[in-house]
């Protein structure tokens, strides 16, 4: 089930490697403080997830309606004061935040029920033939997106370049090129 309205966003997928025993400090801290927070400067925060494989790595989204509007809001946040107030104690549990693509898509948000949540990351060597492949094995439901190839015109935050990737939620026939695979557990507010 995919909450964005907007048809194609702009998605930052982040992957956090934490501290040893620090995700549910994370969650809590997140959950409390960040997603309003991050929603009162206009940015959409998607799905919350732990990791099923990997104790210590939390998977969110967010979305913004572009990129101009992306670097606005991320402004705002991040010299704002609420990531003022709780930005050591976030820092605190996390080892990497880096890990993280900027992507074209619809965003997600999971159904509350929904456990697990699939998230496959592909590397397709010829997007034709990705498109050929998505026609038959993926649909609206599986909120897919692809890398978004702009400059990334906030560098406090890194992202992922150099790479063409795709992202799509939900179970699917695996495809031909090389994938990953991640089981997760949605947080529930």
């Amino acid at each position: 089930m995919n909450d964005f309205t907007r048809s194609e966003s702009v998605v930052e997928l982040r992957q956090y490697t934490l501290r040893p025993g620090a995700r549910e400090t994370l969650i809590e801290l997140f959950e409390r403080e960040f997603v309003t927070g991050q929603q009162a400067v206009g940015i959409t925060v998607g799905g919350r997830f732990r990791d099923l494989d990997d104790p210590d790595r939390f998977v969110w989204l967010r979305a913004f309606p572009d990129l101009a509007r992306r670097r606005r809001s991320l402004e705002a946040f991040y010299d704002g004061p609420v990531w003022r107030a709780h930005r050591d104690a976030a820092n605190a549990t996390m080892i990497d935040s880096n890990d993280v693509h900027l992507l074209r898509g619809p965003g997600f948000t999971p159904a509350p029920a929904a456990r697990p949540v699939l998230l496959t990351l592909c590397r397709p060597a010829d997007p034709a033939a990705f498109d050929a492949y998505a026609a038959r094995h993926l649909g609206p439901a599986h909120a897919v997106h692809r890398t978004e190839h702009a400059a990334n015109d906030f560098p406090r935050l890194p992202v992922r370049t150099g790479e063409d990737v795709r992202v799509w939620f939900g179970p699917a026939e695996p495809p031909p090129w090389p994938t990953r695979l991640l089981r997760l557990d949605p947080v529930t507010a």
